[in-house]
């Protein structure tokens, strides 16, 4: 089986390839986004000051998915690398780092749900039943994020042997617990007691809890490519680096969204705490326009990984071209949608019976949604663009690009545009952002192929 799963990254078709790896994430993503929104829309029914609390908890979830996908993206990374140069004991290594390092984040999220969170809650001025919802939903969503984080890990070991369903599996089966559960503890319905936002994160850790077991199943008893002992399992400082090498420009990357929105949410508040949810209902929609690029990622990255390390230049630039032309087609049709029916997206989120939070939800967010989503072109190359940076093990101009983006242009210009012009303004600080990351991505590439991509391969030939 480790035979055919090399032939297959370094020798099938690459179309055909990247879409059966990429396909399996696809939907699992779309899964989750749609458990996501659902969530939502649950803690919306409740009450606005549920659904304010939710908000301002969600830079703290997207620091937990910051640590798990980065780590996890590292792994990923280093063992379809190895895999590449035929380094077995290598990439073996990795996955068993990869599982110890999920571990400690795991329990390090203990306390941050416990201790850091409600501080940081508090720092909003939010209203006393708004901080006091945050609080609950913190404990829960992000200091039980243990399950999580192995979950994760378990999704990028599997991705990078090329092995897609298992974690898809993981995702349908976690996304469809929580759909489930979701109404019936946060109103109370049958055997439950009426638990409001506490109720929604229980159920999301209830089936991140049984993601993670089939996660721990497919990677321990199911593949066969990867031998992962973890009672003869010994630290190695050199695969640490490897893993963070790419791995941590990864985290920074995703823990400057979860900045950019907790500065985008202190910006906002300051006209309007229906403002700060509009801007967590874009972000629960943008997923699923975001989630199908992010899994035709994962089904590139190994694809990548492996034929860099094989020196193969044909083939790697063959799945990043491919990768980038579907990326964009998403994207086209997620601009097509947001532009056409936002009013139809936010009543979702609203309580029908209130009409005047429906009517200040639909001024506020319908212009917004129409302007974010002139970014979405530009955010396809971005995301494919870090994708070939990860794979090739430049997870720094990943990292450079990210930055720029969501911290050095997009907050200055949000809170510039919102002082001179007000609260319609602020949202055309996202496609500002995009458009300067776009140029900034590219002259990044361009070094990398000027310096070393063109000459892949060459060294073999004695060309280089």
């Amino acid at each position: 089986m480790k035979l055919e799963q090399e032939n297959k990254m370094g020798s099938a078709r690459m179309g055909p390839l990247i879409f059966s790896m990429a396909l399996p994430a696809m939907i699992s993503m779309l899964i989750n986004a749609l458990y996501n929104i659902v969530d939502s829309i649950f803690v919306a029914q409740y009450s606005q000051s549920a659904l304010a609390a939710v908000s301002l908890v969600f830079p703290l979830q997207q620091l937990v998915i910051a640590i798990g996908v980065g780590t996890g993206v590292g792994v990923n990374s280093l063992i379809s690398r190895r895999l590449g140069e035929k380094r077995q004991l290598h990439a073996d290594s990795a996955a068993e780092h990869g599982i110890a390092l999920a571990v400690i984040g795991g329990l390090a999220f203990v306390v941050v749900g416990f201790v850091l969170a409600p501080p940081f809650l508090g720092a909003f001025g939010s209203a006393p039943d708004v901080y006091e919802q945050a609080v609950q939903y913190s404990q829960v969503a992000v200091g039980m994020s243990f399950f999580v984080m192995i979950s994760m890990m378990c999704e990028k070991i599997q991705q990078s042997t090329g092995n897609m369903i298992i974690p898809m599996c993981q995702g349908l089966t976690g996304a469809i617990i929580n759909i489930i559960l979701d109404p019936l503890m946060i109103f109370g319905i049958g055997p439950f007691p009426e638990m409001g936002v506490y109720g929604a994160a229980a159920a999301t850790v209830i089936g991140q809890v049984f993601g993670m077991l089939i996660g721990l199943w497919g990677v321990f008893i199911h593949q066969k490519v990867l031998r992962i002992k973890m009672r003869e399992f010994k630290w190695r400082l050199q695969t640490v680096k490897d893993i963070y090498r790419v791995g941590l420009p990864g985290i920074v990357m995703q823990s400057v969204v979860s900045v950019m929105t907790a500065g985008m949410n202190a910006i906002l508040i300051s006209f309007s705490q229906t403002a700060v949810n509009v801007l967590a209902v874009y972000f629960k929609l943008q997923t699923f326009v975001f989630m199908p690029v992010f899994g035709l990622n994962q089904g590139a990255l190994p694809v990548m990984g492996y034929n860099y390390g094989a020196r193969n230049k044909g083939r790697l630039f063959g799945a990043y071209k491919i990768a980038l032309t579907a990326a964009v087609v998403i994207m086209g049709l997620g601009l097509v949608v947001f532009q056409a029916i936002p009013e139809t997206m936010l009543m979702m989120f609203v309580d029908r019976t209130d009409a005047a939070a429906a009517r200040e939800m639909l001024e506020v967010g319908v212009p917004a949604l129409r302007i974010i989503s002139l970014s979405f072109i530009g955010a396809a190359f971005g995301i494919i663009n870090s994708t070939l940076f990860q794979a090739t093990a430049r997870g720094l101009n990943s990292l450079v690009v990210s930055v720029c983006r969501q911290l050095v242009i997009i907050l200055p210009a949000a809170w510039l545009l919102g002082r001179w012009f007000g609260l319609g303004a602020i949202w055309y600080s996202f496609p500002i952002a995009e458009i300067a990351a776009f140029f900034i991505s590219y002259a990044l590439l361009w070094k990398e192929y000027r310096t070393e991509l063109r000459f892949l391969g060459m060294e073999k030939e004695g060309k280089a």
